[in-house]
This record gives C-alpha cells, sequence and structure tokens, in this order.
C-alpha cells in the first residue's frame, strides 16, 4: 500500500510540473491577400464627412456653428490614395471648397447658411464626379434639403 501511495504521489508532482503545449496559430500570408490601409486622404475625407454631419445637424437645429476648423486645410498635403490625382484640377476644387466652407461661418454674409453649407457640399459632389466618384452617394446625404 505503501508503494501504491508512493506511486500516486510522484504521479502528482510529475503532472503538476509538467508545462502545458500553447497551441500554435499559423498565418497563411497569401500573396492575394492584403489589408487595406486608407490613405491620409481617405481619413481626412471621413474626417470631413463626419464634422459637416454634425454641423448639418446644428444648422437644423438652429445652434451655433462655432468656427471654421483650421484643419480641414490638411487637404492640401494630405497623401491621397492615388498619388497622380493631385493635379490642377485637384488643387482647383480643393482650394474652392475651402473657400465655401470658410463662407459657411461668417457671420456677416447675407446668404442663408443652410444655402452656403450646400455650397460647400456641392462642392464636394462636382470633385468627386471626376475622381473617386464611389462616395458621392454618402456626400449626398449630407445636403440640406
Amino acid at each position: 500500500m505503501r508503494i501504491f501511495g508512493y506511486f500516486v504521489l510522484a504521479a502528482l508532482l510529475v503532472s503538476c510540473n509538467s508545462k502545458k503545449e500553447e497551441p500554435t496559430v499559423s498565418v497563411v500570408k497569401s500573396p492575394d491577400m492584403e489589408i487595406y490601409t486608407p490613405s491620409e486622404m481617405a481619413n481626412h475625407m471621413n474626417y470631413m464627412y463626419e464634422y459637416n454631419e454634425a454641423l448639418k445637424s446644428r444648422i437644423l437645429k438652429g445652434d451655433t456653428i462655432g468656427d471654421y476648423p483650421v484643419d480641414f486645410e490638411i487637404l492640401y498635403s494630405a497623401e491621397l490614395t492615388d498619388p497622380t490625382d493631385r493635379d490642377d484640377f485637384f488643387e482647383l476644387f480643393s482650394n474652392h471648397f475651402i473657400e465655401r466652407q470658410k463662407e459657411i461661418f461668417d457671420e456677416e454674409s447675407e446668404i442663408p447658411v443652410k444655402d452656403r453649407y450646400n455650397s460647400a457640399i456641392n462642392l464636394c459632389i462636382s470633385c468627386h464626379n471626376t475622381t473617386c466618384i464611389g462616395p458621392i452617394p454618402r456626400i449626398k446625404k449630407l445636403l440640406i434639403q
């Protein structure tokens, strides 16, 4: 009986000291699969969309709209998804968009804020009609009817 007790004790000690094997995770890399990483411009466009969505809500509620968001001007330098898209046309529309966006915040303007806002959003749509047309349906949702 004593031998059996030693055997059980030895088995317990061995089982407590043995390491459990961690499951291994294998990652299969395929040349056909790439993870999409948005460009700086794509991220900036999403930021501008969200900002204008909140601005639209403030305009509709009649709330104060605050100040022009200076960080919109990253538009001039943000890295594009396709660098060849930064051409004279892009520069022209960028300049016009920033001007229109600033006009929204011009408290002395006689043009209703809704019209100034829609003018800026329509400029987005016009630019996207020539390059990167995918987001146009989303951008149209920003317009104030």
